[in-house]
């Protein structure tokens, strides 16, 4: 798998097959979709930063790229998508095989146009604030909020707006005193009635007037929108005096809460004012929404917060509206290209299985804790805007084109984006997620923004077509239009090449290009996608007849002899990220609620291959004082008591010490001179989990626990149970045993074996 990343820190590209059959029967024998994982901003070491605008053809608006064939004495290039015939403009007079523009070097297959003269608005974040929380909870996300105007640049427009039962705009550009506009928490607004109400259009005015590019005077903006060096005081002043909702409530009762009023008071005041602007709605929601539009569950605390269970069986009565409601806001903010971001931290459900929908659309952010409080909202939160080796890069309001070759087409895109509906020649009829289109709108992205691409192969028209040499390879273009986080528009675009091959003759070509850990990945999104689109989807048996179709294709047996089952290297993993898949939260939605399950699937739909790897199969060190830090295997055999295991579930990071080492630490032994080394055992795997939480996001949650202790279970429930309550073997001295029904890894591949080798 070395290979594939290195050619994903060149191309920013994963697929899951890098040689492709060339036939569309061939390309469903394979099992695995043929698909891909492209990091748009991802940073690459060598990229070409061009301080002028793109070459495309004529025909299909492809960009100039190495794979172009070129004629220098005439000053012609061969368009490689659509073998259009495109002549160099007067500036590219100069070119020569000698003296050739970056974009035709052949190293430069990703290069990025700082286009000029295209300088955008500053990035704009308007801050949501629910207020119907404890006073406690009230001041650390107050805290944090100081923390973060402090961290934005300068020019960044910042805007505030707080609700409870009601909505509040503040006028952060009246600093004398004090000053907001109210919203009826429990009546819908328009974009009328917001004008209206903050005073932004004259009466009797015919025309609707948003932004400052139709009219809308840069004084009327600035009452509500600041540069944060300008309403640093100003806000810092008002969140000192901001108080709980002041609506009281009863005890056999939730608090009045206008989640929905709210979102759609910041979308409309953001699409009046910067519409087309880079912006962001940091929504931070203390509780679920029980006024307005987007309630879901209702005051009453009889009533409980939907289920899984509930809704399955249609028994959750507001859930559908909400998400209708939500769906109306994605589709507004992504008109005016703006992004919604959610902090999401209670004890119980807020509601992040509605909001989904607008988050994703518009690629926004998502944190989930159990606290305002909590490291994992505090240093999250942080992140977001600090500079340094770990930035996130945030980018905004971009336009996403695939461009391939015409016995290629594009099924889908399942990650933070929203179709635009350009339909083209390479669009298929079968979709997958957000199809039906070669252009996304990708509101907001940052470094690690990935998305999962499918396409399908066309049947060609010539059945010896791959014995021609020149047809043997095909082409991809992804191209991303955006507006870069120092405010200048730039255009990145990448150029790939794959190969056919005739997949009933060449199955070790196929073999050879098969990528295990995206292969992983794509199932996974798309095994989380079908079960959140189709009614009574069974991920679990999905899953399991697809791994025993392509140990079938690809396994090297003999029929009806399990014990003669194999598989080459290139497939000698991928059942084991089966295994754990099955028994990943993505898939196995008991003891999570919606709430959770939703946040899961929306982190895994934009991360990138590595860390995806990460969610599925988690990763297990192990420290001791016999040997330096190894990879040591997911399995309950790993645990023994003179031993510390660093577990990254990407979630979550455990370190896990052995009974022996629990106690040597309670007793003190690290403090004593003599006992340095041991010291450093505990040092060491503390050391690393710091390092893995600094560069992700969202900062995952720190678990330090001991062997036989109730926090032993972010460990347990992620080991193959290989030593279970019903093996005949018992507990090995120091180690430990799982009380679980599950089937061990070993068992499975039995079963495996047995019915892939069937006729």
């Amino acid at each position: 798998m070395a290979e594939f990343a290195e050619m994903e820190a060149t191309e920013g590209l994963r697929m899951t097959w890098n040689v492709w059959p060339g036939t569309k029967i061939e390309a469903a024998k394979c099992v695995v979709p043929l698909a891909a994982v492209y990091t748009p901003l991802r940073p690459l070491p060598n990229l070409s930063v061009l301080p002028y605008g793109p070459l495309r053809c004529k025909s299909c608006r492809s960009l100039l790229n190495p794979y172009c064939r070129v004629d220098f004495v005439a000053k012609i290039w061969f368009c490689p998508f659509c073998f259009q015939r495109n002549h160099f403009p007067e500036h590219y007079m100069a070119i020569s095989e000698n003296n050739l523009p970056a974009e035709l070097f052949p190293q430069c297959t990703t290069v990025e146009y700082c286009l000029p003269g295209e300088q955008a608005l500053p990035p704009v974040f308007l801050f949501l604030l629910d207020t119907c929380i404890v006073e406690e909870e009230l001041s650390y996300l107050k805290l944090a909020l100081t923390q973060a105007v402090g961290l934005l640049p300068g020019h960044a427009l910042v805007g505030l707006i707080t609700f409870g039962t009601h909505v509040h705009v503040h006028e952060l550009g009246f600093s004398e005193i004090p000053k907001s506009y109210l919203f009826k928490g429990s009546k819908d607004v328009t974009k009328e009635h917001i004008l209206d109400q903050l005073g932004l259009i004259t009466p009797g005015q015919q025309k609707l007037v948003t932004g400052v590019r139709d009219g809308l005077s840069a004084k009327s903006i600035s009452r509500f929108l600041l540069p944060a060096v300008d309403c640093e005081f100003i806000l810092s002043a008002l969140l000192d005096e901001l108080q709980r909702d002041p609506w009281p409530v009863q005890t056999d009762q939730r608090a009045a809460r206008c989640t929905g009023t709210a979102l759609s008071v910041a979308a409309g005041l953001l699409g009046v004012c910067v519409p087309g602007t880079g912006a962001r709605i940091l929504a931070f929601l203390g509780g679920p929404c029980t006024e307005g539009s987007a309630v879901i569950v209702s005051r009453d605390l009889s009533e409980p917060i939907r289920s899984h269970k509930d809704l399955e069986k249609n028994a959750a009565p507001h859930h559908q509206k909400a998400v209708k409601f939500y769906e109306n806001i994605s589709k507004q903010l992504v008109n005016q290209g703006h992004v919604l971001d959610l902090f999401a931290c209670a004890l119980d459900q807020v509601g992040v299985a509605e909001v989904k929908v607008a988050v994703e659309k518009t690629g926004g952010l998502v944190v989930l804790a159990e606290s305002f409080g909590h490291p994992v909202f505090k240093d999250s939160f942080k992140r977001v805007f600090e500079a340094g080796d770990y930035v996130l890069g945030l980018s905004f309001n971009g336009i996403f084109e695939v461009n391939c070759s015409k016995d290629v087409k594009i099924q889908g895109i399942i990650g933070p984006c929203a179709s635009l509906e350009k339909k083209g020649v390479s669009t298929s009829d079968t979709v997958i997620g957000q199809g039906n289109t070669i252009a996304w709108k990708m509101c907001g992205l940052d470094r690690n923004t990935s998305l999962a691409i499918f396409f399908e192969v066309v049947p060609k028209e010539i059945s010896n077509a791959l014995t021609q040499p020149m047809a043997q390879q095909f082409f991809f273009q992804f191209t991303t239009y955006y507006q870069h986080s120092e405010g200048k528009m730039r255009l990145r675009s990448t150029t790939v090449s794959r190969r056919w091959v005739d997949g009933a003759q060449s199955t070790e070509d196929l073999v050879s290009g098969f990528d295990q850990e995206t292969a992983a990945v794509i199932m996974t999104r798309l095994a989380s996608f079908k079960m959140e689109t189709e009614e009574e989807f069974d991920a679990t048996r999905w899953l399991d007849r697809s791994l025993i179709r392509l140990s079938s294709r690809f396994g090297d047996y003999r029929k009806d002899e399990p014990s003669s089952f194999g598989f080459s290297s290139k497939f000698a993993i991928y059942p084991q990220f089966m295994f754990h898949l099955r028994r990943s939260q993505f898939v196995q939605v008991f003891n999570n609620s919606p709430d959770e399950t939703a946040y899961y699937r929306m982190v895994l739909y934009r991360e990138n291959v590595n860390n995806s790897v990460v969610m599925i199969q988690p990763s297990l060190i192990s420290y001791s004082f016999s040997s330096p830090p190894e990879p040591a295997l997911l399995d309950v055999a790993a645990i023994a008591a003179d031993r510390i295991l660093l577990l990254d579930s990407y979630f979550s990071v455990v370190i896990f010490h052995g009974t022996t080492i629990a106690q040597w630490r309670s007793a003190g032994y690290q403090n004593l001179p003599e006992h340095q080394v041991f010291a450093q055992l505990l040092k060491a795997p503390r050391d690393d989990a710091d390092a893995i939480r600094k560069e992700r996001f969202p900062v995952p949650r720190l678990v330090i626990c001991d062997q036989h202790t109730s926090q032993a279970r972010y460990l347990l429930a992620k080991l193959n149970p290989s030593a279970t309550y019903s093996s005949n073997s018992g507990v090995v001295p120091g180690g430990d045993i799982l009380f679980t029904d599950d089937v061990s890894f070993q068992v499975f591949m039995e079963h495996l074996q047995k019915l892939a080798v069937q006729p």
